[in-house]
Parts: C-alpha cells; structure tokens; sequence
C-alpha cells in the first residue's frame, strides 16, 4: 500500500540518487556531491519522518564510509562526546525528580506564591513551567502543568460565563506550552538544539573557545525573560476574562497538601539540584568586562579537561550511590531509570554531529558558502534577521534539532566566505530554532496542549504568529547588540580559529 510515508522514502531515495548521478558541485572532488545526496536524504526523511527519526540519524554510520567521505571509526565516534554525556547526565537528574515528585512540588510551590486573579495564575503557571524546562524536558514539563491546569480551568468554568470560560482557558493552556519552550532557550540543557550547536560549532571550529554552560546562560537567559515577558502579556490582553474570579489558590492548595510534608528524597535531590546547577555555572568561571569570577575547575590541575558532561556524569553517579528513604532496598535511581532516557534523540544528536563532520570532510559547507557569498552584500543586521525568521518558520513544519543539524554546517560555511564571525550566523539559527508557537506539531508541549481537545489550530496560529515574529526581532537584537560582548565578537575581522579544514 502506497501510504503517505512510503512516498516520502521512495522521494528521499529518488532524490538521493539523481543528485549523485547527475550532479558533479565540484569536479574531482566527488565527495562533495555525495555528501549533499546523503543530507537531502535525510532532510527528507526527518522532515516528513518517513522513516523513524532515530534510524535516519544513523544513515551515515552506513553511507559516510561506503562512499569514502570519512572513516567508519570517525563516523562511529560523533556519537558519543561529552555533550552526550551533558544530555544523558541532565536527564537522569530529570527523571529522579519526576521519579520522586520533587518536579511538582517545585511547580505547585510557584503555583502558591503568584495568587489568584487571571494575571497573577497565568504568571504563576508559566514561571513553573518555564523554570522547570531550563532543566528537565519540555515535553515532561508540559504533560505535568496540563492536568493542574485543567482543574482549574473547571473551577473557573462554574463562575465564568462560556466566551470567558473559552478565553480563560485557552490563555493558561498557551502558557504552558510557550513558556515551556522559551525557558528551555536559557540553559544548554533546557533544549536540544542548543546542545547540537555546541557541539557542531566545536566539530567545525575546534579552535575555537568552548561556550560553557555558564557563557550560555549568560546570554541566553536574559532572552528567556524578555520572551517570557512579552509571551505572558500577549496571552493576558488577548485571553484575559471580562470578570475576575478568586479561589483557584484552594485547588493548588490542596494539591500541594496531598504531597504531605517533603520527604528526605526530595530534599536530597533538591540539594543535588541545585549543586548541580551551580557546578554548571561555575565550572570555567565567568568573564564578562572587568567582571570576573574564577571557575572551580582551576582547583584541578588540567581544568580543560573537565566539561559540563563531566559535571552531569558526576551527579548522575550519586543519585545511583544514595539510598531512598521511601522505598526499602533501592536507591534514589535503579537500574531500570535509566531506560527512560529518549534514547533516539541521543541517536539524533549523533546523527547531526556526523552529518557536520561530513560537511566539513567533504568540503559541503565551503561549497555552499561559496554559492551564497552573496550574502556577504547585506548589512549583517540584516542577514541575522532573515536566518532567524526562516528558522522559525521552518521549525513549524520540521523537528526543530534536526532542522539545526542540517543548516548549521552551511550556515559556518557561509560565514567564512563572507568573513564574519560564524557566531553571527549559527546563534540566531539556533535560537529561533525555539519560536515556534504557531502550529500543534511545532514543538511537543504545543501538541500536549492541543491535546486537551480546548483549543483550536486557527486560535494557536493566530497568537503564535505575533510571538514568532516577536521574537525573531527579539533574537536579532540580542545577537547584534548583546552577543558582541557575551563572546568577544568583532563585527570588522575574522577570528583566528574561525577555517574550515578539509580532510
């Protein structure tokens, strides 16, 4: 039977193969054909996920050495790296606080110190929600906040009339999932495509200065909260009800109460929580003017040898060393936990991390950097704001990491033909690789709270359209002015490290 996803694996094939029988970008190297055959292959494969994501991501295990881009060893070792590792250690921490309920005390805490009154409620349901997806998945998070808000959208249905019983509803229900994906923006961790673009920028660049955790969030979080302010005042002139009501602090009440008191678990995880963040923070010190704190990781006598992986590892191995308290003979995490892990997005990160090794090995990225030096004409304002608003929009439509994944090797490419610091370009991708408010099948909390059957496609695209566009301007912006200083661009000169080195 020819269905929907059979078509697209006979059109990713069909593609495939006329690009390398018919194509030849650069005569004799026919590397660089190949390499763009596999990427269109798998371009098309993620975006219309024909063929599971997970297993697409391993194509080039297969195809890399087969066609003599890189070595099967190479290949191999993309897939594991420290930013794995950052990822792995992270969602284990993740999934001890869900396992042990700490994530909803957490959230139902920030529930009970906003108050009642529509503004105060939305702000309190997305600041939990944003907190908690700077850690821990934004999906998880999401399918979390759903249910408490859904018991509060029912006691506010008995004393709203039903247009603002709709609009009520429909406001919190947005919040959720917008601020789930703007708080992720804010760490490393908080979301996948910020990890790939660590990595794939030191594949590409591996003479270029490490961004660390605490580099990161040092520019990125400022983002979050401009979003998160915007978001959260959008969603309350647009959603807000003609008549307040108070009371719902009494459902939040009683959820909290049902926790009982916190258990020696959770207080163990929450100090692990926190030490974990601030060894993040701190492991390379921060730099910022004249302002600067040493990292802790000079204690050590070669502190480039640790990384954030390292830091993840380390607090991943207590959680399996502590005993719990609430059940008898196991620990805060078992052997089974770590099951839990969404093992294909780590294949996925894998799978983009070779596919930029192969744009580098094959010469792909300079190649299209050369076909698009045009853009080296445009003033780079201008260049960061078209990148963003194409990758939020795209992003609509396609797996925001994979769409990563694929543009950032040509996005480096691009930048060293052009001579302007590849940051300028790769930063704003990665960035609005997280504006996606406009459609159900965006991001994942947007379909969780699609899910609830209360809202309607036309209501998510016609708030989500001013939010992306929002905060396209928003990144633009930040990467511009905010940027320079964050990571010592300079708009006038190329950086030293900044060469693509073919094999």
């Amino acid at each position: 039977m020819l269905t929907r996803k059979n078509i697209f694996v006979i059109v990713g094939i069909v593609a495939f193969l006329i690009i390398c029988l018919f194509l030849d970008l650069e005569p004799g190297e026919p590397d660089v054909t190949y390499t763009l055959a596999i990427a269109v292959l798998m371009a098309i494969w993620w975006a219309s996920e024909a063929v599971p994501i997970a297993v697409t991501a391993l194509l080039p295990v297969v195809l890399f050495p087969l066609f003599g881009i890189m070595d099967g060893k190479d290949v191999s070792a993309a897939y594991i790296n420290h930013i794995i590792f950052l990822f792995i250690g992270g969602f284990l921490m993740a999934i001890a606080m869900e396992k042990h309920n700490l994530h909803r005390r957490i959230a139902l805490k920030i529930l009970l110190l906003t108050g009642t009154g529509f503004a105060k409620v939305l702000l309190g349901f997305m600041l939990a929600t944003a907190f908690l997806s700077m850690w821990m998945s934004n999906t998880a998070t999401a399918m979390m906040m759903v249910p408490v808000a859904i018991s509060i959208i029912a006691k506010s249905s008995d004393y709203l009339e039903e247009k603002d019983a709709t609009k009520y509803s429909t406001g919190l229900l947005f919040g959720i999932a917008y601020s789930a994906s703007i708080g992720g923006i804010a760490t490393l961790l908080g979301t996948p495509p910020n990890l790939s673009f660590t990595r794939i920028f030191s594949i590409i660049f591996p003479n270029a200065p490490e961004i660390s955790f605490a580099e990161w969030f040092i520019f990125a979080f400022p983002i979050s909260v401009v979003m998160f302010i915007i978001a959260w005042l959008l969603l309350y002139f647009m959603y807000r009800p003609k008549n307040e009501i108070k009371g719902n602090n009494e459902i939040i009440e009683r959820q909290y109460a049902e926790l009982s008191t916190a258990s020696r678990d959770e207080k163990i995880l929450m100090f692990l929580f926190v030490t974990l963040a601030l060894l993040w923070i701190f492991r390379a010190g921060i730099n910022f003017d004249s302002f600067k704190i040493p990292g802790w990781s000079n204690l050590f006598s070669h502190p480039k040898y640790i990384n954030d992986g390292t830091v993840a590892i380390i607090i991943a191995f207590v959680l399996y060393l502590i005993p719990s308290k609430n059940e008898k003979f196991s620990r805060l995490l078992e052997t089974g936990d770590i099951a839990k892990l969404p093992w294909h997005i780590v294949l996925l990160f894998g799978g983009g991390f070779a596919l930029a090794q192969g744009f580098v090995a094959s010469g792909l990225a300079i190649w299209f950097g050369e076909q698009l030096q045009f853009m080296g004409e445009f003033h780079p304002f201008v260049i960061i704001f078209i990148i963003a608003l194409l990758m939020s929009f795209l992003t609509e439509l396609t797996s925001n990491t994979a769409t990563t994944e694929m543009l950032l090797p040509i996005l480096a490419g691009i930048a060293v033909k052009i001579q302007i610091n590849p940051l300028v370009l790769m930063l704003p991708a990665t960035l609005a690789a997280s504006l996606a408010f406009m459609l159900p099948v965006a991001t994942p909390p947007n379909a969780v709270v699609f899910g609830t059957d209360k809202l309607t496609v036309a209501d998510m695209m016609r708030t989500g359209i001013w939010l992306n566009l929002v905060g396209v301007g928003v990144v633009s912006l930040a990467v511009y002015y905010f940027a320079i200083y964050i990571f010592g661009i300079d708009l006038a000169s190329m950086p030293d490290w900044a060469v693509i080195e073919q094999k």
